[in-house]
């Protein structure tokens, strides 16, 4: 007797549901977990984590990247999808600066960014045709490289401040 690898109707629901509450907890976390005494102001870890020279940003690349991943297993058309990997380049490419892209990632918000991106999509889905297999592979292979550049910024950056502290 075979068994069917098709999920129940239900579960898949449940699959993305979760999917999204852990986009949703991940972004809030990244963004505004911490709110600032005496404001309505709030930030998230993102920019605490590119005060560490080098690995912050990687770290805060990779999670960042999981977001894009799980929305396009939403099914989000390519437009959306590009849209998402604008703002974690634009994110990414300021936030390496040191200290003017940590006060940089306080205001962006990339992650919440993206993540009203998937829920405007879920909340209003047009009958756009959702990205193909080998779009999927030019954004995990996009991501890749993303979190590749960012890593060799970092370690560029942090080079040149390490030089110009020794006097070199």
């Amino acid at each position: 007797m075979e068994e069917s690898r098709e999920m129940p109707a239900n579960s898949q629901v449940h699959s993305k549901s979760s999917a999204l509450q852990r986009v949703r907890l991940l972004s809030r976390v990244l963004d505004n977990a911490i709110p600032i005494p005496g404001t309505s102001y709030r930030i998230g870890l993102d920019p605490l984590l590119g005060l560490i020279p080098g690995g912050g940003d990687i770290a805060g690349a990779v999670a960042s990247a999981y977001i894009v991943l799980e929305s396009a297993r939403f099914g989000l058309p390519r437009k959306t999808l590009m849209q998402m990997l604008t703002n974690l380049f634009t994110d990414a490419v300021v936030g390496v600066v040191p200290f003017l892209g940590d006060f940089f990632d306080v205001t962006w918000k990339a992650n919440s960014r993206n993540v009203a991106l998937l829920e405007a999509h879920l909340k209003n889905p047009r009958p756009q045709r959702a990205a193909d297999r080998l779009f999927l592979a030019f954004l995990v292979i996009a991501l890749l490289l993303f979190v590749a550049a960012v890593a060799a910024i970092a370690t560029l950056v942090v080079g040149l401040i390490w030089r110009a502290i020794r006097g070199q």
